[in-house]
Parts: C-alpha cells; sequence; structure tokens
C-alpha cells in the first residue's frame, strides 16, 4: 500500500492542435506506448487488413515457441486456393496440389497482404480458420485489449469468403477495433517480436521465385523510404482496405531515436471523399511530421532527485532520528517541446513502511525503497499509456540514501526516560504559567 504526498486530477489529457482527415486517429509514443494524440480513438470501426496484425502475433508466438516451424510444409485447402484465385483481392496465388513454406505465406502476409496465404497461416497453426479466429480473440483478451471483434483471419468482409466464412460468423461481418486498440496490438507486436519490422519494410519481393508461379510483391506500404510516398524511418507496419472499413493504415517510424506508432481509420483526403487510397499516407505523413517536430524525450526528475520539503523522514528506534531518500533513478517522458515545466514529480511512501505519523522504524537498510516518485501534470491534464507497462516508465523506486541502524536498549531506555520527564517538566510548566 502507498500513501501519496500529492492529490490526483482526473481531466483527459489536453489534445495537441492537430486535425487529421480521419474517422479515427492516434499517434502513440513507440517506446514508452504514452498517448501523445488521439481523434475519436474509442470508436469501434472497421481495421480491414490491419487485422494482419494479429495473425503475425500469433504465428510469431507459435514459432517462438516451437509450435510451428519457418520449413513447415503446407498443403493448400479448397477454400484458401478458391480465395487464392481471386485477383480483386490482394493474393498470391496458390495451386490447388502446391506446397508451401510457413515461411513464404508469411511473407506474403506481411508484405503483399495475400489473403489466401493468411487463411493458410490460420490452417496451419489451428488447423481451421475457425479454430484460428477463437484464438485471436483469446489472445486480444489476454494481451488486455478492449473494443474488438474478430470474424476471421484476413480482415476482408466475410462475403468474400464464397459462403465458407469462420463458423458462428455471419456472412455480411467483418473484423472491428478501436484505433486505441488497434494502437496498442501493434506496439505489442513490435516490442514483443521486433524482426516483424524486417519483413514489414521490406518494399518489394518475388513469391516463389525462379518458378512459374513467381509473382512481384510490392508492399502496400508506400511509405516505405524506396516507395512512391516514402518517408524517412518508415518500416512498418500494415495497411487495410474494404469499403466498410474504408482506406486504414497502421504505420511506424523511427528517427533519431525516437519511434512513433500511428492509425487512421477512413481516411479521407482534403475534399472529405474516402475512396482514395493515398489519404491514409497523406494523413500519417501529417501525424508523423507532428510528431517528430513537436515531440521529444526529456529527464523529468534527475537522479537522486529529493523533493521539497521531504528531502528527509523522521526515524524512530534509531541511532539517528531521521534518513536522506532520493530517486533511485531517473525519470524520462515524452513530451510536447517546450512543455518540460508543466509537469511535476510525486511522492508516493510505502504504507507498510512508515506509521501514522510518517516515520520508519529503524534498522534501515541504504538502497531500501520506501516508496516511488511518479509524474503528475501541473494542468491536470491525465497521462495516458497504453497498458500498465507503460505507467512504470514514469516510475522509480524511492530509497533511503544511508544506513540507519536500531539504537541499543540502553540508549532507547534513556529517551524513554527523558521523554517522560520531558513531558513532566511541560506538564508542570504549563501548570505554573497557569497561575500568573
Amino acid at each position: 500500500m502507498f500513501f501519496s504526498l500529492f492529490s490526483g486530477l482526473n481531466k483527459a489529457e489536453a489534445q495537441a492542435p492537430l486535425k487529421v482527415n480521419a474517422d479515427s486517429a492516434i499517434i502513440v509514443d513507440g517506446e514508452t506506448g504514452k498517448v501523445l494524440y488521439q481523434q475519436n480513438a474509442d470508436s469501434l470501426l472497421g481495421i480491414a487488413s490491419m487485422s494482419k496484425m494479429m495473425t503475425e502475433y500469433i504465428l510469431l508466438d507459435a514459432i517462438k515457441h516451437g509450435k510451428v516451424k519457418w520449413d513447415q510444409q503446407y498443403s493448400v485447402s479448397e477454400l484458401a486456393y478458391k480465395i487464392s484465385q481471386n485477383r480483386n483481392l490482394s493474393n498470391v496465388p496458390l495451386r490447388r496440389d502446391g506446397k508451401y513454406t510457413v515461411r513464404e505465406l508469411y511473407q506474403a502476409m506481411a508484405i503483399y497482404s495475400a489473403n489466401a496465404a493468411t487463411i493458410a497461416l490460420a490452417e496451419v497453426i489451428a488447423g481451421s480458420e475457425t479454430n484460428f479466429v477463437k484464438m485471436m480473440n483469446d489472445k486480444a483478451k489476454q494481451l488486455g485489449l478492449k473494443n474488438y471483434k474478430f470474424v476471421n483471419s484476413t480482415g476482408l468482409n466475410n462475403g468474400d469468403y464464397f459462403g465458407q466464412q469462420p463458423a458462428g460468423t455471419r456472412a455480411d461481418e467483418e473484423n472491428v477495433m478501436s484505433a486505441y486498440t488497434v494502437a496498442q496490438l501493434a506496439f505489442r507486436l513490435i516490442h514483443d517480436f521486433p524482426d516483424v519490422l524486417k519483413t514489414a519494410s521490406i518494399p518489394t519481393k518475388k513469391f516463389r521465385e525462379g518458378t512459374d508461379d513467381e509473382i512481384k510483391m510490392d508492399n502496400w506500404n508506400w511509405m516505405l523510404p524506396t516507395l512512391i510516398y516514402g518517408y524517412q524511418g518508415m518500416d512498418g507496419l500494415k495497411t487495410g482496405t474494404t469499403d466498410f472499413a474504408g482506406a486504414c493504415f497502421t504505420g511506424t517510424a523511427m528517427r533519431d531515436g525516437k519511434r512513433f506508432i500511428t492509425v487512421v481509420q477512413n481516411a479521407k483526403d482534403a475534399n472529405g471523399a474516402t475512396s482514395d487510397k493515398k489519404a491514409r499516407f497523406e494523413e500519417t505523413r501529417k501525424m508523423m511530421d507532428y510528431a517528430f517536430s513537436n515531440f521529444s524525450k526529456e529527464e523529468i526528475v534527475p537522479s537522486h532527485f529529493q523533493v521539497k520539503g521531504h528531502k528527509n523522514l523522521p526515524v524512530i528506534k534509531g541511532k539517528e532520528d531521521s534518513v536522506k531518500i532520493y530517486s533511485k533513478s531517473a525519470i524520462d517522458m515524452m513530451v510536447l517541446n517546450g512543455e518540460k515545466q508543466n509537469y511535476q514529480p510525486e511522492l508516493v511512501l510505502d504504507k507498510n513502511k512508515i506509521n501514522k505519523k510518517g516515520e520508519l522504524t529503524a534498522p534501515i537498510k541504504k538502497g531500501e525503497t520506501i516508496g516511488y516518485l511518479t509524474i503528475k501534470s501541473k494542468k491536470g491534464d491525465k497521462l495516458s499509456y497504453l497498458n500498465s507497462q507503460g505507467e512504470k516508465s514514469i516510475k522509480v523506486d524511492v530509497v533511503a540514501a544511508q544506513d540507519v541502524e536500531k539504537a541499543n536498549w540502553f540508549v532507547l531506555m534513556m529517551r524513554g526516560v527523558g521523554s517522560f520527564f520531558g513531558d513532566v517538566w511541560g506538564g508542570i510548566s504549563k501548570t505554573v504559567k497557569g497561575w500568573f
């Protein structure tokens, strides 16, 4: 249990002066998950092929735990074959009698957003896409996500499944998530499996190179540095487009040690048109430019920082009657340029270490944790993070600066005697004063 020496404030974090032409949008710090900007970010909206980030997560997790191998062979199911032949969808054609490795299918999904390849991977992992959809929803819950519903592995509208959509889902359904939740998923994906960016950043690759089935796969992320809307530092992550979802994009870019993640859903051009796919990249560029130009990582609290008025805590039963306390390390935080002074430290003491009078009891060891420091906005803005781990990034232990040994019995006895006579003398003094 902890006791705070400052009161917390609960107003929503102030919004940045930015307007994104999309149904929803969000910018987060790619290192800590701190939300830097959000616009209608909690609304449940279509996500189209951004859904494949969950398929990627589950696949990479299965690879990590040895449940699936990169060189594992897949024999094409009838559904995967039929979907792969629809060139109106993003696909690499699969042969009915063909065999494909998990690595080939993964690259086709991550680079070219190949839908049949995604279904194939779902079948490899779970035996059927129906089983895999349950895994997707279960994994989302396990990751602490909210505002989501997965009905297939691809992000297609179930109407594209020739009536063979996953069991228990309607023919007109499509995957939905909020921009906030998409950002949470993207954050976990690149942190838990950073190698995903090595594949997501490949601008072009040939599927089944050197065979009769060779097909060029151009990455749908046109903001990769060498492509048409190239953006410096862009290395992921996933586009998505359906009639229901509109043009969507989860982007991530890194420059000068700063990484940001952005999400736009149903991006529109300056005239409000939703059919223009490039709008998602234009709006993402706007958000990325804003983030890189206006946010910097700042040291809010230095190491060995002492809160004014609380540099020492009283100690009972010790050789000394107080102990110096300070922060064990520094606290850094991504903030708007020039806004560093708008944040202040908050000292929270461990109630299990102090009595009702706020005193510690000896013995105390140097480096012993007494509580922690966290950061609060002076304006009352609530700091928002995608997960609890991010919230821990602005917490640092407060520790004792030196040992305080317990006083021996004789010293404690003499203090008690002194205290007794002090109280007696104090009482006599008050009585005498009362005579005059």
